[in-house]
């Protein structure tokens, strides 16, 4: 049943009309329990609720939704490999790459020896890569997922990588990125990794050919050794002159495939080891959501509370506070994982929804965020669910420096609730404003993977709830269609059957 069309729906509507003066103060007041009440454990993180816009009826109500409208029978169908992508006709088994080998039977025991199979070979390779000293730079060339995930993971775990080695990321078809990047470099002490399902993506493949074209106009020639490829189309790859490619299946998507051969830059970085911790990090994260009760469990609690903000309380968008420097690319992550999965204004039959899904995801790391947009998360006339990330324990021995950190954000989040008075009304902060906080015991392989995994089930959750199919991403791909009739046109100048606005910048443009 569609979650608009369930009585629990219908319910919240009637809750939430009523919980228009839910004032977090007072709820704190009244409940002494309420901030135990509302925290949450799950493998690697802890999570507390308590400063949301939510009681325990809300709560229920939404884990009434989530039964009504069948999340647990969709969860579990992912989790048997059928083909809940029904637009694509695909099953949706990114958690089968973090699997441990040899544990699951029937229909899944062959994909899982397939993903075993490539994973010892790529973890073999990334060895091989870390030993050889002349290689001192990797460059990931990639887009979209294949960009981000390894990327932002490489960043998190960057007291974890290996010495002697810088790792760079080219993904914009802007010439100017790739450029400046092989400005640091020397090609006889460069791998570059082209990640590309069809090694036909075309802002990958600019960057690609113009890599290689660099790397032959120094006067080298051995491409075999100084590229590999992440890739199903060997022989598109081989043509380039490339030996060592490594594959992926379709039921993997983009923004899910850090856990598949396009992480081979992170196993680069922080060794097989350490890879297979991030793994084992996101598989019990994924054992967490199979396993435990709806009221217990944290990936569909979060969901949820995004269905009753997005659905009930009408707030449009969530900012995302990393309070760790090294999470630095972790809302642009996000914004990815969430917004390309339920950005969708149709239902999995394809009939338009009369309600909204996926919000606007932003935002930046503390204390940076504080000293810019957090003006308006204070003040301002919009009430933006902020989400703090933070980690208990530092890797630097700087003094005062994490305390201050830590300080920060628990400051945040509380001046957000309790507010300010103030009569003449500049100085005046209304409080009442909602926030989640996540903490981390360490940031490391295993709890970054965890995070991850969280991150991803509970977009499915959201997605379940509101009935769509968050494994899809049409969305993208008209722009791509067009941009090639442009670049076409911008050879010969032709504007014939273009919008007046187009035609106009094309022949500025030209």
């Amino acid at each position: 049943m569609r979650c608009d069309q369930t009585p629990a729906w219908k319910a919240l509507t009637a809750h939430a009309a009523q919980a228009t003066g839910f004032d977090l103060r007072t709820a704190f007041a009244a409940d002494p329990q309420r901030a135990h009440t509302l925290s949450q454990t799950a493998p690697h993180v802890l999570a507390d609720l308590s400063k949301n816009h939510v009681d325990a009826a809300t709560e229920a109500l939404l884990q009434e939704l989530a039964r009504q409208t069948g999340l647990a029978a969709h969860r579990d169908a992912m989790f048997r490999g059928e083909h809940i992508n029904s637009t694509e006709d695909r099953a949706v088994m990114h958690w089968l790459l973090r699997q441990p080998e040899g544990s699951l039977g029937g229909d899944l025991a062959e994909p899982l020896a397939q993903v075993h199979g490539t994973l010892q070979p790529m973890l073999a390779y990334a060895e091989t890569v870390r030993a050889d000293a002349q290689i001192t730079d990797v460059v990931n060339i990639g887009i979209g997922g294949s960009d981000l995930g390894p990327q932002m993971a490489v960043l998190a775990l960057q007291d974890f990588v290996i010495p002697g080695k810088r790792f760079h990321f080219v993904s914009n078809v802007d010439g100017h990125e790739l450029a400046a990047v092989l400005a640091q470099l020397k090609p006889a002490n460069t791998l570059f990794v082209v990640a590309s399902k069809s090694f036909a993506t075309l802002d990958t493949m600019t960057n690609a050919r113009s890599a290689l074209a660099w790397f032959k106009a120094q006067g080298c020639t051995d491409v075999g050794r100084h590229f590999a490829a992440l890739t199903t189309n060997v022989a598109a790859a081989a043509e380039f002159g490339i030996r060592t490619t490594f594959g992926f299946w379709d039921w993997v998507g983009g923004r899910y495939s850090v856990w598949s051969a396009i992480g081979l830059p992170v196993a680069i970085a922080i060794g097989a080891q350490g890879f297979r911790d991030f793994l084992a990090g996101a598989h019990a994260m994924d054992q967490h959501f199979q396993t435990a009760p709806i009221e217990e469990n944290l990936p569909v609690r979060l969901g949820l509370l995004d269905v009753w903000y997005r659905n009930f309380l009408n707030y449009t968008s969530r900012s995302i506070a990393p309070y760790h420097s090294a999470l630095r690319r972790w809302p642009a992550f996000l914004q990815q994982l969430e917004m390309e999965s339920n950005g969708k204004r149709v239902d999995r039959n394809g009939q338009a929804l009369p309600y909204a899904t996926s919000p606007v995801l932003w935002g930046e790391p503390g204390t940076n965020g504080q000293h810019a947009y957090f003006q308006m998360l204070h003040q301002g006339s919009d009430v933006v669910p902020l989400e703090f990330i933070a980690v208990k324990k530092p890797t630097h021995s700087l003094k005062n420096h994490h305390e201050l950190l830590l300080a920060n954000a628990i400051a945040q989040a509380q001046a957000l609730m309790q507010g300010k008075s103030d009569e003449g009304g500049h100085k005046h902060f209304s409080g009442n404003r909602p926030s989640t906080f996540l903490l981390l015991d360490e940031l490391t392989p295993a709890s970054l993977g965890a995070m991850i995994a969280l991150q991803e089930h509970r977009v499915f959750v959201s997605g379940s709830v509101w009935g769509i199919n968050s494994f899809d991403q049409w969305g993208v791909e008209l722009g791509k269609v067009l941009a090639q009739d442009i670049h076409a046109r911008m050879a010969s100048g032709d504007g014939a059957g273009l919008d007046a606005s187009t035609a106009g910048l094309l022949a500025r443009l030209r």
